[in-house]
């Protein structure tokens, strides 16, 4: 078996029997094209069927020299996940990375940004711009929803049930959930979609997305990156932040004004407790209220 016919065929497994989304099919394959360029470049004779601890060690001493031990962790778990599809399909017997330990990292906490600083970069965006109405409801949805960048852009007309206060989520694996939504939220909404959306020469295939570009186009996250990072250089954020800071701060917010963390995990749509639990290391001053307000002792 040939490398490139491997990743072709983890590439399909990924894509059809996991259900993964473009983003992340891009990411694994991303490490496995990784193994393969220094195979060939180091002329190593081994197959996906072949190759062994050793080769797997010297590949990834050689690639720790230019990358973090976050990432590095990361490219260990994406491998792994590509020999243990190899042993699934009764290619290979044993897996070249279980000897392989990824490096001890720190659990890192996400960056957030006070109510203030939000406030702030919702009022840094220039109304007087048919895009500003857009970024304004794109913001308010970000952090009012906790949304991922990728179900931002991805957000339909037809997932809106504002009657009801929900909207429908498409989020990783095509796993669908519904989010809860404010009035505030929906507000600017429906400014951006009957003061600018409506005036759009909107292209067909993307009639029913809601957030658009000037050429009624889908936005790419790209664009999302850009429009928050352009507005902290406005108001001079002294923070690196991304669209998934909004995210950060939705859970955390709420956290800390007592919502329940099984609540937040399914707004969130983590699969596991667990990755919500990465909020309770952020704020812990709120949990003596909760033992104040709610044990049967106090």
């Amino acid at each position: 078996m040939k490398w490139n016919n491997a990743l072709k065929d983890y590439i399909l497994y990924l894509k059809i029997e996991r259900g993964l989304s473009k983003n992340s099919i891009e990411n694994y394959s991303f490490d496995v094209k990784k193994l393969i360029r220094y195979v060939e470049e180091h002329n190593i004779n081994h197959t996906p069927i072949t190759v062994n601890t050793e080769v797997i060690q010297s590949f990834i001493y050689s690639i720790s020299k230019t990358i973090n031990a976050r990432t590095q962790s990361r490219l260990i778990s994406g491998l792994k996940g590509f020999f243990s599809y190899l042993i699934f399909e009764d290619y290979r017997q044993t897996n070249p990375l279980d000897k392989i330990d990824s490096p001890k990292i720190g659990r890192k906490l996400p960056d957030t940004l006070s109510e203030l600083e939000i406030d702030s970069l919702i009022g840094g965006i220039d109304l007087s711009k048919p895009e500003g109405e857009r970024n304004r409801a794109i913001l308010e949805t970000l952090y009012g929803c906790g949304l991922r960048v990728s179900e931002l852009t991805n957000l339909k007309l037809s997932d809106l049930f504002f009657d009801e206060d929900f909207i429908k989520i498409t989020g990783k694996g095509n796993k669908q959930r519904l989010v809860p939504i404010m009035d505030t939220t929906k507000k600017y909404i429906t400014i951006y979609r009957k003061e600018i959306r409506n005036h759009l020469n909107i292209k067909p295939e993307y009639n029913d997305i809601l957030f658009l570009n000037r050429r009624g186009k889908q936005l790419t996250r790209a664009m999302i990156f850009t429009i928050v990072k352009q507005l902290a250089v406005k108001i001079n954020l002294n923070k690196t932040i991304s669209p998934h800071t909004f995210r950060h701060s939705f859970a955390t917010h709420l956290l800390e004004n007592g919502a329940d963390l099984r609540a937040i995990q399914l707004m969130l749509g983590h699969e596991s407790i667990t990755t919500t639990e990465i909020y309770m290391h952020l704020d812990r001053s709120h949990l003596k209220d909760v033992i104040e307000n709610f044990h049967p002792r106090q």
